[in-house]
């Protein structure tokens, strides 16, 4: 008995032991118990003639649940049999008003509603790769994304009809097939597509429509948001679907589960993790137009949703609602999503209740991803040798002012320390391909790096700044663009972002770097948005300021906007704020410069502007 009882002892205090020196070890395993399922899964998929696609899940998924809600939207209720109907009669119809086959493109520009998902899976069923369009985007982005992909058709939501109208005598030059989601249409050039649909018969379409379809057929191009300049479209093939898809299943996300998803369809996030995933689960989606603050918590409670998704940014604005009693009252138990500040992430929990968080790391243009399954606030991801084993990286030394990363007397790469910010480099390989851009040969080579770590291989240049801590999880630092160099120092725009939001009176910041006459490298400048009913303080800036960021990393020059230009994934658009610079006279907004000598941030006058461009004032 006292044999037994030692033995027991001994195996509780090794894993005591364990746990104290590993204690993320349990979750490591976890996780990698789940990657190595997906991966037999996807050889599994790869294995089958012909190839497993994403279309055949959803037919699957049909078959073994008809009558299991799958989109829900604006109070309606549409069944995985209801979708895979209506996506047959989108296939029935554009095959003989479009004539379409395998192997076309067509070019979807259609907001956040159920008949986005048919359309999709209609035009899947054709064989045809689906370019998504940007709903905000117009006039000459709106032509430049639709030459992308050489897309011969171009369907578009009713309320879209206007920007498209802008575009037509171009298009139709180009003799591209435009349609409608309307019953009737007055436009020349234009065809109404909802009643043809309405009338179009639904019966199963053949697979032989689409029986040349491999793993490397184009399904979807997917656009960059375009935050530097016009957007690129990546190519996203049957195989590379399945990437996304398997993030819920990661996260814990069950076949009892029901999504949330505010997000716009045309992004990887919405379309791909949120509803490929929800099809590769056989889930149910909560769609929604657009997020809304005032109405996501009440979406959550109605339709007993227990899985969020979500970008940073959406979540920060819930924080910043008014308090309700009811903030607690709800079902959901996770959220899954990127860009969450360390700040919001605990400011969320702490109000909303103790959800599970998954951020993860991902980019529909890249080829390696990472989630930070323990949970670790602030962090992005986990160093995992299994992962790193399937899809090897690195992170390596970068010169912010030359725009490129530093080698050695060698040609190769320099790997940057454990606690040092360091660009992000995922080697291109068989089962973590570089896809390209379509239509830009330019810009998918600038993306590949040569000789990084021995001659001869060959890696992906993410743009992405990230740095591993001592526990080896991953944390995001900064895009490659919006790092700057000033006084010899690289300045991360997020730390100093995250120091002006801890004020109380600022709503949203963005901070970038502005060039100067006669100085090499870009100043420091900000621009926020002011809480409603707050005032800027100027004093209590500086101090603040001064207190919490190194005198090269603190804005030189502060502007208040009433509101900050975003992406459709609500990320900041810096290029024309850029421009604008700290001219006064180009600048209606009210301008602000730092004075160190009276320790608070004075009114930025025209005169001071010419002291500064004459080098009469010394920044």
């Amino acid at each position: 008995m006292l044999t037994l009882f030692s033995i027991c002892f001994g195996v509780v205090l090794f894993f005591i032991g364990l746990y104290i020196r590993f204690p993320y070890f349990r979750h490591d395993c976890v996780y990698i118990l789940k990657l190595l399922k997906v991966s037999s899964r996807r050889k599994e998929f790869r294995k089958k003639k012909p190839f497993y696609t994403i279309l055949d899940c959803f037919l699957d998924t049909v078959k073994r649940q008809p009558d299991k809600p799958f989109i829900v939207f604006e109070g309606l209720v549409h069944s995985y049999e209801d979708i895979d109907r209506q996506s047959n009669r989108v296939a029935w119809t554009l095959r003989t008003q479009a004539r379409l086959r395998e192997g076309d493109t067509v070019a979807l520009f259609v907001a956040n509603e159920p008949c986005f998902v048919w359309l999709w899976l209609g035009l899947c069923k054709l064989g045809c790769a689906v370019s998504l369009l940007n709903c905000n985007i117009r006039s000459r982005s709106l032509l430049h994304c639709f030459s992308c992909c050489d897309a011969s058709v171009l369907i578009a939501s009713g309320d879209l009809k206007d920007p498209v109208v802008e575009v037509l005598p171009t298009l139709r030059e180009q003799n591209v097939s435009v349609f409608i989601l309307s019953k009737e249409c007055d436009a020349e050039g234009m065809e109404a597509l909802s009643d043809k649909m309405a009338n179009a018969s639904d019966k199963p379409v053949p697979p032989a429509f689409r029986s040349n379809v491999t793993m490397g057929s184009p399904a979807l191009y997917i656009y960059t948001s375009g935050t530097t300049g016009l957007p690129k479209a990546g190519l996203v093939t049957h195989d590379k679907v399945w990437s996304p898809s398997v993030f819920l299943l990661l996260a814990g996300v069950t076949s009892d589960d029901v999504i949330y998803t505010p997000l716009p369809l045309y992004h990887g996030a919405g379309l791909l993790i949120g509803v490929c995933g929800a099809i590769e689960r056989g889930i149910t989606v909560v769609l929604r137009r657009k997020f809304s603050t005032s109405q996501f918590w009440d979406d959550c409670r109605k339709y007993n949703v227990t899985v969020i998704q979500y970008i940073g940014e959406t979540l920060r604005y819930l924080c910043n609602s008014p308090k309700k009693f009811s903030d607690r009252e709800h079902r959901v138990r996770l959220a899954i999503g990127n860009g969450l500040r360390a700040d919001v992430w605990s400011n969320f929990r702490s109000r909303f209740g103790e959800l599970d968080i998954k951020e993860f790391y991902a980019a529909s243009d890249g080829n390696i991803s990472f989630m930070n399954y323990p949970g670790k606030i602030g962090a992005i991801g986990r160093v995992n040798f299994f992962h790193k084993r399937l899809f090897p990286y690195g992170l390596i030394k970068f010169d912010s002012e030359r725009e490129e990363p530093v080698r050695d007397s060698n040609g190769l790469c320099i790997a940057t320390p454990q606690g040092e910010a360091g660009l992000l480099v995922s080697k291109i390989t068989r089962i973590a391909p570089f896809l390209g851009y379509a239509g830009n040969p330019e810009q998918t080579e600038n993306k590949k790096l040569h000789d990084v770590f021995q001659k001869g291989d060959l890696y992906l240049n993410s743009g992405d700044l990230l740095m591993i801590d001592q526990d080896n999880f991953i944390y995001f630092q900064d895009r490659i663009g919006e790092t700057f160099r000033w006084k010899g120092e690289n300045v991360a725009t997020t730390e100093v972002e995250d120091v002006l939001t801890e004020l109380h009176f600022i709503e949203n910041a963005t901070v970038y770097g502005v060039r100067m006459p006669g100085h090499e490298g870009r100043i420091g400048m900000a621009t926020v948005t002011i809480k409603a009913g707050r005032e800027f303080h100027c004093s209590e800036t500086f101090t603040h300021v001064a207190n919490n960021l190194p005198s090269y990393a603190q804005p030189r020059f502060i502007r208040i906007k009433s509101s900050l230009e975003v992406t459709g994934t609500f990320k900041h658009m810096k290029v024309n704020l850029v421009a604008d610079g700290f001219n006064p006279s180009a600048i209606q907004d009210p301008l602000y410069v730092l004075n160190e000598k009276e320790h608070c941030y004075d009114q930025m006058t025209m005169n001071y502007y010419k002291s500064i461009n004459s080098g009469e004032v010394h920044l």
